[in-house]
C-alpha cells in the first residue's frame, strides 16, 4: 500500500528548478534586509540635534546636564530616542571655546545651547543662522546676546544674575562674620571683564554701605588661585566673597581646602560649596535653571519662534548654610541668617 504523505521523488529538472526558486527568495530575502538597514541608519541620522557648549567639565556638571536632560523630557524629547546631543566641554579653558563652537556649527544642528556667559558668546559668535538658548548671569541685552528680554531675536534663555547679587552675598558673610572689617572677593577676569566689574561693583557698594574695606583678588589659574588666598590672608582679610564661575566651581575642592587653611569663610553661588565643607551659598538653584533651559529648548524644537520666549529670570533664591563648618570657623549662626536660610546642613 502506497504511502499519501510519501516525499515526491523529484526529476532532475524540477530539482534544479526548485533550488533555483529557492535561491531566488534568498535573494530576495538578502535585498530587503540590504535596504531596510540603510534605512534605520537614514532615521538615526534624522534625529533633531542639538549642540551643547558648556564652560565647565562632563563629571562637574553632571548634575546641571541631567536637569537639562529633564527638561527636554518635559517636553517630550529623550536623548539618544528622538533627540541628539552633540556635547563640547571647555573644562574651565575658555579659549577653546571659540573652536568647539565652529566645530559644532558645521553639524547640522536644529538649536545650539550656551551654558555658561563665555560659551554664550562663542557661540553666539559663531553662528546666526542656528537658534542659540543660552543660560547666562551677565545681563544678556548688555552682553548683545539679545535685542531685549521679552522680543529676544534669534537666541533666548535663562539669566540667573551674577552682578546682582553679589551686594546681597556681602551683606550675609558680613552677618555671619560680623567682625571682620576687611571682606576679599576673588574674581576671575577670563570669565568677562563686564561681568566681572559688574559684581566688583555691586560687592564694593555693599561694603562701602557697611563700612567694611573690599580687597580683591583675582584666580584664574591653580597657581594663582594658591597666592590670591595667600595676598587675602596677609591683608587682614576675615571673610570672603567668591565670584560665580566655572572655573571656580571646576576647582571646588582646591577653594575650600584653601579657605580652611587661611581660615577665611566665604559665602559661594551654588550648593555644591557648602553641600562640601564651605560655609555658605546665595543664588538661583543651576539645577532648576538648567531644567528650564531644557524646556526652552524642547519648545524650540517643536517649533517656537527664539523671539516668542521671553528670557526667563529665577524668582527664588536659596540660602545653604553648612553648620558644621559654621562651627569650625567658630562662628554662631545669627537668628536673623538662620530663618532666612532654606537650607541648613549638619
Amino acid at each position: 500500500m502506497s504511502n499519501p504523505v510519501a516525499r515526491r521523488k523529484l526529476s532532475p529538472s524540477s530539482l534544479a528548478e526548485e533550488k533555483a526558486l529557492m535561491k531566488r527568495r534568498d535573494f530576495m530575502a538578502g535585498l530587503g534586509l540590504a535596504t531596510a538597514l540603510p534605512a534605520a541608519s537614514r532615521a538615526q541620522q534624522t534625529l533633531p540635534t542639538i549642540g551643547f557648549l558648556s564652560t565647565r567639565s562632563p563629571d562637574e556638571a553632571a548634575t546641571h546636564t541631567n536637569a537639562f536632560r529633564r527638561g527636554l523630557e518635559e517636553m517630550g524629547y529623550v536623548e539618544n530616542r528622538n533627540i541628539k546631543i552633540e556635547y563640547r566641554w571647555a573644562k574651565g579653558d575658555y579659549g577653546s571655546l571659540p573652536s568647539f563652537a565652529a566645530e559644532l556649527v558645521r553639524h547640522p544642528l536644529s538649536l545650539i545651547v550656551g551654558a555658561g556667559d563665555p560659551a554664550a558668546r562663542a557661540a553666539k559668535s559663531a553662528t546666526s543662522a542656528i537658534p542659540l538658548v543660552f543660560l547666562v548671569g551677565d545681563d544678556p541685552v548688555r552682553a548683545g546676546l539679545v535685542t531685549s528680554m521679552n522680543r529676544p531675536g534669534v537666541a533666548t534663555g535663562v539669566n540667573f544674575f551674577t552682578g546682582d547679587l553679589g551686594g546681597k552675598r556681602l551683606e550675609l558673610i558680613c552677618a555671619m562674620v560680623p567682625t571682620a572689617g576687611v571682606i576679599g572677593l576673588l574674581v576671575n577676569p577670563r570669565f568677562g571683564s563686564e561681568v566681572v566689574e559688574q559684581h566688583r561693583q555691586a560687592v564694593a557698594n555693599a561694603a562701602k554701605s557697611l563700612g567694611r574695606e573690599l580687597v580683591v583678588q583675582a584666580g584664574t589659574t591653580d597657581a594663582e588661585l594658591d597666592a590670591a588666598f595667600g595676598v587675602l590672608g596677609k591683608a587682614g582679610v576675615k571673610a570672603l566673597v567668591v565670584q560665580n564661575d566655572p572655573f571656580f566651581d571646576s576647582r571646588r575642592s582646591q577653594i575650600l581646602a584653601l579657605s580652611s587653611e587661611h581660615q577665611l569663610p566665604g559665602i559661594f553661588h551654588i550648593r555644591e560649596f557648602p553641600a562640601d565643607g564651605g560655609l555658605m551659598s546665595y543664588g538661583a538653584s543651576l539645577s532648576d535653571t538648567y531644567r528650564l533651559l531644557g524646556v526652552y529648548a524642547g519648545k524650540i524644537l517643536h517649533g517656537a519662534k527664539p523671539d516668542n520666549l521671553p528670557v526667563l529670570r529665577p524668582t527664588k533664591f536659596e540660602l545653604v548654610i553648612n553648620m558644621k563648618s559654621a562651627k569650625a570657623f567658630g562662628l554662631a549662626v545669627p537668628q536673623s541668617v538662620l530663618v532666612a536660610s532654606d537650607e541648613l546642613i549638619e
